[in-house]
């Protein structure tokens, strides 16, 4: 199988960036790839290239063929070099500087204005909550026990008017 080195292309209309892969011969240029191995964005100034050289090494040991674009890369990146057996082989790509870090000028006042904070919503106590928030484990079962003894009476107040004969969809 011919495999080459080449680049990759990703990215939108006029705004390209590659990725340096390892691919068979045949297929699409965006096609199915065997290994990524580097990046490059030629739109940054000065361009990104990134490339993995141990790998890079490697696909060149065995065979592997370069494009001219990559070829040209490799060279910068000095893995050509090596590859060669140059001893004076190096880097002469170029790093963009680091941004610096921004801090806010102390002395100018924020444009910007920090939300009124609302009052935290009052909850509403429970008499029930409080009665058993209250009440020690011993008074618990007698608070349970209370409202099952006010059911009973409940319904025996609701028993006169059954037996009068009127409900509630009667009176409606």
């Amino acid at each position: 199988m011919a495999v080459k080195i080449r680049l990759k292309r990703l990215g939108k209309i006029r705004a390209p960036y590659y990725r340096i892969v390892v691919a068979d011969s045949r297929t699409k240029r965006d096609g199915r790839v065997i290994e990524e191995i580097g990046k490059y964005h030629p739109t940054e100034n000065p361009s990104f290239i990134e490339v993995k050289s141990e790998r890079a090494q490697y696909w060149l040991s065995v065979g592997a063929q370069p494009t001219e674009q990559v070829a040209a890369i490799l060279k910068l990146t000095g893995d050509w070099g090596i590859f060669k057996g140059e001893k004076d082989a190096k880097s002469t790509v170029q790093y963009a500087e680091k941004k610096a870090v921004f801090s806010a000028n102390e002395a100018k006042k924020s444009v910007l204005r920090p939300k009124a904070e609302k009052p935290a919503p009052v909850a509403v106590p429970n008499k029930a909550s409080e009665v058993v928030a209250d009440a020690a484990p011993a008074d618990v079962a007698e608070v349970t026990a209370a409202p099952t003894v006010e059911a009973p009476a409940a319904s025996s107040a609701e028993a006169p008017a059954e037996a009068s004969g009127t409900t509630d969809t009667d009176k409606a």
